[in-house]
């Protein structure tokens, strides 16, 4: 099971379907309901032994995914499951179904046979297996590497690698890996985006506020609203739990009061969070009409809707804007 947001969501869903299903959960934590479903899906998942991929989604921390979606299923309310296979959302259930009606929606989409016994028999020829998200991720870092190491000139291929370093929690291997970057001059602002996420996850692996709650950075707020450095920790920490909305207001919150503090380091890492979640430009392809940058069908085609993620940017960009004038 894996927690996917607006980073992440190509990645762990899109991308990770072409290989193996992925079943996305959009709960929320006041939702009943979906306290119920959620066990029973991971039990599933465990059962299945790599059948499909469990997904969640938080629709509070995520509306965008979460709102467009609903949209495309005709659906309003949580908990709401998408499968998606081969990088298209294919069906979805709504609602904390009974665990017969779960396996009957799995069993239409996967192929899926006695799941102890496919796992006793996969031990017996492989006991030192991988997972399959283990094998693949290590698949994908070894090819760019193997990649990079032929054509170092290649700004393109450092940056797919050093982010998906900084993904899997190898920051030692992406700090080496991005250093040549660097020294370019001038620094291309996508490098120095994966230098200010890098330097906020050393952090928290490093500083001992890494391991405080949300809820104690907020009490040394509350006691001083100008206690600049702890809201800057505090968007350190949220970026390191991937809620990159939460840690942009935060750091908003610093550049109001003072836009010079820290060598304007809130600013630096604000902008870094902006280029980072900035969707790439799609390619022209006349039979991707009605899709969103991720891929995922739009409802009603014939109203373009910009992508969701193009949106939150420009959003932030305006904040950004109006609190540096």
């Amino acid at each position: 099971m894996i927690d996917v947001n607006l980073v992440n969501f190509e990645a762990e869903v899109i991308e990770a379907s072409l290989r193996v299903p992925v079943l996305l959960d959009i709960w929320a934590e006041w939702c009943g309901p979906c306290k119920q479903l959620g066990p029973q899906l991971e039990q599933l998942e465990a059962e299945l032994a790599g059948s499909f991929v469990l997904a969640k989604l938080d629709a509070d921390k995520t509306p965008e995914i979460a709102g467009q979606l609903s949209q495309m299923f005709g659906v309003r309310s949580i908990p709401f499951c998408v499968l998606f296979k081969d990088g298209q959302p294919v069906d979805g259930f709504v609602g904390a179904l009974p665990p017969e009606q779960l396996r009957a929606f799995l069993a239409k989409h996967l192929t899926v046979g006695e799941p102890q016994a496919d796992a006793e028999a996969q031990a017996e020829v492989q006991p030192d297996a991988e997972p399959v998200q283990a094998a693949d991720a290590r698949s994908l870092l070894e090819q760019l590497a193997d990649a990079l190491a032929q054509n170092p000139g290649n700004d393109d291929l450092r940056f797919d690698y050093v982010k998906q370093l900084i993904s899997h929690g190898q920051l030692a291997e992406a700090a080496a890996a991005l250093a040549p970057a660097m020294g370019q001059i001038p620094l291309q602002l996508r490098f120095e985006s994966l230098q200010q996420w890098l330097n906020a996850l050393e952090f928290v692996s490093n500083d001992p506020r890494g391991r405080w709650s949300v809820e104690q950075f907020e009490q040394a707020i509350s006691a001083n609203k100008r206690d600049f450095d702890s809201r800057f920790a505090k968007s350190r920490l949220l970026i390191a739990h991937g809620d990159w909305q939460a840690a942009m207001e935060e750091l908003l919150e610093i550049i109001m009061r003072d836009k010079k503090w820290a060598d304007e380091a809130p600013r630096k890492t604000y902008v870094a969070l902006l280029e980072l979640l900035t969707p790439p430009k799609p390619k022209a392809d006349p039979g991707a009409a009605g899709k969103s940058a991720g891929g995922i069908e739009i409802a009603a085609p014939v109203t373009q809707r910009q992508d969701p993620q193009a949106e939150l940017v420009a959003r932030y960009r305006r904040k950004l804007s109006m609190a540096l004038n």
